[in-house]
């Protein structure tokens, strides 16, 4: 899994998600808006994936 050079906001966590579970990039970032009103630690691990999940490779022509 690749942070997404494409579907990227902030940092292309959510868009990444999007890319290998095959949904749309805005679908998951609703999903993840929603579920930050759930106590529990989506932001943190928001913070972590941004950290420890590499970019995606740019791929030169």
């Amino acid at each position: 899994m690749y942070r997404s050079r494409h579907h990227k906001m902030i940092a292309g966590v959510c868009g990444g998600i999007a890319e290998r579970f095959g949904m749309a990039p805005t679908t998951v970032r609703l999903l993840f808006l929603l579920s930050c009103i759930l106590p529990g630690p989506q932001f943190i691990l928001y913070l972590i994936m941004w950290v420890f999940v590499p970019k995606a490779p740019a791929y030169s022509r």
